[in-house]
């Protein structure tokens, strides 16, 4: 196969109109409180200086008050956590594979944060299991966090339920990390919204929806030249009579369905806590994400 991040990394051109240092130079600080543990030198004390910043042992030695300066901790964990169930070997409103959309977003993010030197580690799995690799560094593991991702997610795997591998990172993730989570379009519930306050208590968490196949007229998918003669769901194996879809009372019921639905996620989100986006295809990932990371950075 061919490498996954090597197809991240060619879709990760970025024009940029002024010179920066690094592709997230202060794009985020430490995640703890206080001073770091990284002692650097001593230098000078002058007014204004911290008293508890004075190293008096030095400050005896030299015969004038020295302070003590520490590298900043700007390092994180970074964790990747994504549905590999049933629903993302389905087509996306693209017409792409979800779980395509899914390893390229989840590339770009763990990418992003190897350059900044961050760990990233990945929760993934279905409602028949959850697998968790630890966070490391290197983009030998983060290509193995891809294939892992991109084998799991078959129409042979268990049906999806994020919500398990929600409940695994609240239960065995220790430490305040970032959460980067991506997952199919859910539907909102108190018990989820509940999960999301706890675990948004413990960690930043950014969320970015998979857009589903568009069963709509004028949705890519359902072209009257193609009328989807051989599709099916993949949660039943049902088959999708693409002619009803044409009828305006169903489409009107569908579209109302789908926006009923989008906008309780959006509010569980929200009263969360939680920065979400959607993606509708691979070319759209890199805008997303940026957009996604804005306004993470904009809510503080």
């Amino acid at each position: 196969m061919t490498s996954l991040l090597q197809r991240v990394k060619s879709n990760m051109a970025i024009f940029a109109h002024r010179k920066a240092r690094g592709m997230l130079d202060g794009e985020y600080g430490s995640v703890f409180r206080g001073r770091s543990l990284d002692f650097d030198d001593l230098r000078a004390y002058v007014p204004g200086d911290e008293v508890r910043d004075i190293d008096w042992k030095a400050s005896a030695r030299h015969g004038s008050p020295l302070i003590k300066r520490y590298v900043a901790v700007r390092r994180q964990s970074v964790i990747l956590v994504t549905d590999s169930g049933r629903n993302m070997a389905a087509a996306a409103y693209s017409g792409e594979t979800k779980k395509d959309i899914a390893v390229m977003a989840l590339g770009v993010m763990g990418y992003l944060a190897h350059r900044h030197g961050d760990m990233v580690g990945l929760v993934c799995g279905d409602s028949g299991g959850t697998t968790s690799l630890p966070a490391k560094g290197g983009e030998a593991h983060l290509e193995r966090l891809l294939r892992q991702v991109h084998s799991a997610a078959t129409l042979d795997a268990a049906p999806s339920r994020i919500e398990d591998q929600l409940h695994h990172v609240a239960r065995k993730v220790k430490g305040r990390n970032l959460l980067f989570v991506v997952a199919d379009e859910l539907a909102a519930s108190p018990a989820l919204g509940q999960l999301l306050r706890r675990l948004r208590a413990q960690h930043e968490v950014l969320w970015l929806t998979v857009r589903d196949a568009g069963l709509a007229p004028g949705d890519p998918l359902l072209q009257p030249e193609q009328g989807l003669p051989d599709s099916y769901s993949v949660s039943g194996s049902r088959p999708l009579l693409a002619h009803l879809a044409r009828d305006p009372a169903v489409a009107a019921a569908y579209a109302n369905a789908v926006a009923e639905r989008d906008a309780g996620r959006r509010a569980m989100l929200r009263q969360a806590g939680i920065t979400e986006g959607e993606v509708a295809g691979t070319g759209g990932v890199m805008t997303a994400l940026f957009a996604l990371l804005e306004r993470h950075r904009r809510a503080g």
